[in-house]
C-alpha cells in the first residue's frame, strides 16, 4: 500500500471534539465534511484535498470514542495520520475502518504544512518528496496490514470468511 498527498499539520491533543464537533452530530455524515477541524481551522474542509494527510503532535484523537469523528476524517478524504502518538481507542477505531495510523515523532517534527509526501505502509517508509528526506516507521503486523488493505474490519472480515453455505457448497448440508 502506496500513499501520496500533501501534509496538513496540526498541534497535539487533537480530541474528537476538535475533530468533529458534537454539536453537529446530528448533521447527516455528508455534512461532517464543513465542520472537521472547525475549532482550530475553520477552513480547512475548502482547502484540503482527497489524499491528504494529517500530521499532528502527540494525542491525536483522545477524548471520547466519538466514531464520527474517524468518519469526518475519511468524508473529507483523509488517507492516512502521521503523529507521535494517538488515542488508543480512536487508534484501533481507525485500523477496522481501514485508515492508517502512523506514529513518528521525526516525520512529525521534520515535515512543513505542504509537504509532499510518499507513505510506504508495508514497508514502513515514509518520503517527504518536498525535502528529500526519509523517516522510518514500525512497519504493521501482518493481520492489522491485511486489514487496512481489505479496507477495514468489515471488508476483511467478509473476504476471509465466507458463509458456510459458500464453503459447503450449495445443496451440501
Amino acid at each position: 500500500m502506496i500513499l501520496e498527498g500533501a501534509v496538513w499539520k496540526f498541534g497535539k491533543e487533537i480530541d474528537t471534539d476538535i475533530i468533529m464537533p458534537s454539536r453537529y452530530l446530528e448533521l447527516p455524515l455528508a455534512d461532517y465534511r464543513k465542520h472537521v477541524m472547525e475549532p482550530v481551522r475553520p477552513d480547512f474542509f475548502s482547502m484540503v484535498k482527497q489524499g491528504d494527510f494529517i500530521f499532528a503532535g502527540e494525542g491525536f484523537g483522545i477524548g471520547s470514542s466519538r466514531g464520527q469523528a474517524l468518519a469526518a476524517i475519511k468524508n473529507i478524504g483523509i488517507k492516512a495520520i502521521v503523529a507521535i502518538s494517538f488515542g488508543r481507542i480512536f487508534f484501533r477505531s481507525a485500523i477496522n475502518d481501514g485508515l492508517p495510523l502512523i506514529e513518528s515523532a521525526l516525520a512529525y517534527q521534520n515535515t512543513d504544512e505542504g509537504d509532499v509526501v510518499r507513505i510506504e505502509v508495508s514497508s514502513g517508509r515514509i518520503k517527504n518528496k518536498t525535502k528529500g528526506s526519509e523517516f522510518t516507521f514500525q512497519p504493521f503486523p501482518s493481520l492489522l496490514f491485511e486489514i487496512l488493505e481489505a479496507g477495514g474490519g468489515t471488508s476483511y472480515y467478509k473476504n476471509k470468511f465466507r458463509p458456510k453455505e459458500e464453503r459447503l457448497g450449495k445443496g451440501n448440508e
